[in-house]
Formats: structure tokens, sequence, C-alpha cells
């Protein structure tokens, strides 16, 4: 009888430590994740800001031609939302759709190449990065949504990681910049 009881307990605490080890791992996975999240945010962040920057060179640009000097105005009034968004908290989702709408109206060929590439490389980065910190904040999500992290609540109170959706830029307008310099292949 009392093999059988040891046999009992043996198998109890092998359940335990493997639940144990189990409950262990999410938990350092669920942390991981929410490190990866925060760091693709600040990512976001650091290249909606370098948009930003690349849109003012650009109002700045469009500011000495006379007839676009109305856009110009709507770029830094959009930049100015952006940062102040970012800032306060507010709708900054918006305020990055509404200067992406503004940089797609802006005349391409009016602007020098340096600051078309820096613009151009701006933009990029940003679908790159939008799309990294989507990922790793649908990877959370799904982690966090696992029975045994709600039941056991592993999460803590660590907030929900939220998606930041914003407009890509239309193909041909502001994804590539022209090549300078290259000569066309021979037909």
């Amino acid at each position: 009888m009392s093999l059988l009881i040891w046999l009992l307990v043996a198998v109890v605490v092998l359940v335990l430590v493997g639940l144990a080890t189990l409950v262990a791992a999410r938990v350092r996975r669920l942390d991981r994740l929410h490190v990866r999240t925060d760091a693709a945010r600040v990512g976001l962040e650091s290249a909606c800001e370098r948009r930003a920057t690349a849109a003012l060179a650009a109002a700045q640009v469009l500011a000495a031609v006379p007839a676009e000097r109305d856009r110009a105005e709507g770029l830094r009034a959009a930049v100015a939302a952006t940062r102040a968004a970012g800032v306060s908290g507010g709708d900054r989702e918006g305020a990055e759709n509404v200067l992406g709408r503004e940089l797609a109206a802006v005349p391409r060929g009016a602007l020098p190449g340096a600051v078309l590439e820096e613009l151009v490389d701006a933009e990029q980065l940003l679908v790159l990065a939008r799309r990294v910190h989507n990922d790793a904040v649908r990877d959370t999500r799904d982690l966090r949504s696992r029975r045994l992290v709600r039941w056991l609540h592993l999460a803590g109170t660590a907030p929900m990681p939220a998606y930041f959706e914003i407009a890509d830029p239309d193909p041909g307008v502001t994804t590539a910049a022209p090549v300078r310099g290259r000569v066309a292949p021979p037909a």
C-alpha cells in the first residue's frame, strides 16, 4: 500500500513541477514580448519624428516657391499637430494620417535630391517601424489571450498593447526615390 502512495505522490510532484515549468516559461515569454513591444513603440515614435523632420525640410523648400506656400503651411501645421498629439497623448494616428495625406500631395519634382531622398527614407522607415510594432503587439496579445495566462493573471498589471494603424503611402507616390546617375539599360 505504501508503494502506491509513494507512486501517487511522485506523480503529483511531477505534474506540479511540469506546471511550474510551463508557468515560468510563459512568464518569461510574456516579459520578453512586452519588452519587444516597448522597444518597437520607441522605434515607431522615432520613425514618426524622422518623417516629421523630413516634412519640415520639404516645407521649407516649398515655402520658397510662391505657388506652393499654402502647401508648405499645411505641412507645417500637420507636423505641429503630430508633435502635439505625441506629447499630449491625443489622436496620434489621426494626426499622422493627416501628415501622410499632406505629404502625398507634395510635388516630388519640386524637391531637391537630398530632401527628397530623406523624405522617402523616412516614409519607408515609418512603414517598416509600424509593421514591426504591430507584429510585436499581435504576438503579445496572442499570448495574453491564452487561458493559462488569463486564469493565472500572468500579465500582471501591464497594459494591453495597442496597434498603431495609419495608412501606408500610396504605391509609386512615396515609396521610392528616383535613382540618380544611373543610365537606363539598353533595350
